[in-house]
């Protein structure tokens, strides 16, 4: 297992939640948590949102008592805190999730009377019953810690707001032979690593126990993975790559959406890198790739440069954004519509270090059929586009 190190950034945060020293006060001590990101509202809509590396994490500060017995970190810690395991607490020490006062911890340390211990963990949600379900999943690759899985657009990724059969986390239940009741410890992050749109296809690691889930977390928390998406957007652009950067926060307009603040006085940091693959006239293929991964990023970004995605209800892509006039064109549009009746994006690439080995490894996969269908119809207009249209 590798051992991760992390700078303060990790370790920041307005929502650090304290937990009394008697181990029974404090929300933290129940499995309670805010969130950081807006996951919870905008799941109303899609129930499933673009992984937020700084909205994976809870954090704690747990203040020893005064008449504390000189006692281990990780024996103190797995004593103190509900549901939590002493293997979970030594994954997280191992990972440097962990501080005994300014000190990233050891597992051999020990606190003392007054000491002041600060962590973070991936989250943990109760409530839900995750029910398994037989349903069909698209494997790219699997062994004893992790597997890579491709989702296809329409399945949502997290039971909740509506949504809570037909998930890939149901799916995943089953597949792993795991059944979790209302008292289930970990039914947002137990396997899932990080999470797509409902109506984004592609690839998702997902973590098979804790030091694999605590070590992937970490490296999307430091932005290491690789993660390239493809995406079709109304326009043409004009440089044939970019980087798109621009603070990313709630549209106080619509709870729902998300926009860029340029000013950087609101949101949080989001960068995009784009290259553009193919150009059609009125559309064009993108390959975007994060940087950074905020809720809806790629979808916030295309659109704050005037390039929606293509049939982005939230964003305005499902009108026809550039074109002609003629009703020949709109039946051209609205077929087109028909095909990928959703945004045309695809999480086509992910790699990642391997949190057993230590390899870095990288996994393909190929453009869902609606996608291809889309592109391909788009490359026959454009090459029987008369010339006036150009």
């Amino acid at each position: 297992m590798m051992k991760e190190n992390f700078d303060d950034t990790l370790f920041a945060s307005e929502d650090e939640v304290e937990v009394g020293g008697d181990g029974v006060s404090g929300p933290a001590a129940e499995g309670s948590f805010s969130e950081d990101s807006a996951d919870a509202d905008s799941a109303t809509e899609d129930s499933s949102v673009e992984d937020d590396e700084q909205g994976m994490f809870e954090h704690f500060r747990l203040n020893v008592d005064v008449g504390q017995t000189p006692l281990r970190i990780d024996k103190y810690m797995a004593c103190h805190l509900m549901d939590t395991s002493r293997h979970r607490v030594q994954c997280a020490i191992r990972n440097g999730y962990v501080r005994l006062g300014d000190k990233v911890a050891k597992a051999n340390m020990i606190v003392r009377p007054g000491d002041v211990i600060r962590f973070v963990m991936p989250y943990e949600r109760r409530g839900f019953e995750v029910l398994p379900e037989d349903i069909p999943l698209d494997i790219v690759y699997e062994d004893d810690d992790l597997l890579v899985v491709n989702k296809p657009a329409g399945m949502v990724v997290h039971p909740g707001h509506g949504h809570f059969e037909g998930t890939l986390v149901n799916a995943l239940a089953f597949h792993l032979g795991i059944s979790q009741g209302p008292d289930a410890k970990d039914d947002r992050m137990g396997v899932l690593v990080h999470r797509i749109d409902m109506d984004t296809s592609g690839l998702l690691v997902v973590a098979k126990n804790d030091d694999s889930q605590l070590n992937l977390a970490g490296q999307f928390f430091r932005h290491t993975i690789e993660r390239k998406y493809v995406a079709v957007v109304w326009g043409n652009i004009k440089e044939d790559e970019g980087t798109i950067t621009g603070n990313i926060g709630r549209d106080p307009n619509d709870r729902l959406r998300f926009k860029v603040y340029p000013d950087g006085d609101k949101g949080k940091h989001a960068v995009t890198h784009y290259r553009v693959l193919e150009r059609y006239g009125y559309v064009t293929v993108v390959e975007c790739r994060l940087e950074t991964g905020r809720t809806h990023q790629i979808r916030v970004h295309m659109n704050h440069i005037g390039h929606p995605l293509f049939n982005d209800t939230r964003y305005g892509g499902s009108e026809i954004r550039k074109g002609t006039i003629y009703s020949k064109y709109k039946q051209f549009i609205r077929n087109c519509f028909e095909i990928c009746p959703r945004q045309a994006l695809h999480a086509k690439t992910l790699g990642f270090v391997h949190p057993r080995t230590g390899e870095f490894i990288r996994f393909d996969s190929e453009l869902p059929a609606d996608m291809r269908a889309l592109i391909s119809k788009w490359k026959a207009y454009s090459s029987n586009m008369p010339e006036d249209e150009e």
